[in-house]
């Protein structure tokens, strides 16, 4: 019986996570700052001191582009639905000299993204990989 309580609540509570997010690709438009990167043993402000990366999605003419904490970046945008993908068009990054790996982390993580999702209100955007969040930004 416990079992069976607890699976209904897993459901409804899964459900209701979806209806508070949305998935249309004009969600994205506009200027988005990192708050969270998934998997460095860093702490989040010891990998960005200075600047957070930013990302910036142009939807209409389908391209990205950004800040790392250090170079700029930009490429083509390729979505489909709420898949994304960074890594089919490699990013054109500039070539300063920054210190720390964080921008490395971050770009290296962009690639392993493969879907997302933006908050009812659009606040938030979470970046996904293999159903394991990888990214979250807040919008500017």
């Amino acid at each position: 019986m416990n079992l069976l309580v607890a699976c209904i609540v897993l459901t409804l509570t899964a459900c209701n996570a979806t209806k508070n997010t949305t998935n249309s690709s004009n969600s994205l438009q506009g200027d988005w700052v990192l708050t969270y990167i998934s998997g460095p043993r860093i702490a989040f402000e010891g990998l960005y001191p200075n600047e957070k990366p930013t990302i910036n999605f142009d939807v209409a003419s389908k391209k990205v582009f950004g800040k790392n904490s250090c170079n700029n970046y930009s490429g083509m945008l390729n979505i489909d639905g709420n898949k994304i993908s960074f890594k089919e068009n490699k990013m054109a990054v500039t070539l300063m000299a920054c210190p720390g790996n964080g921008e490395s982390v971050y770009m290296n993580m962009l690639e392993k993204v493969d879907s997302y999702a933006v908050s009812e209100d659009g606040k938030e955007l979470i970046m996904t990989g293999n159903g394991v969040r990888l990214l979250r930004f807040e919008k500017k």
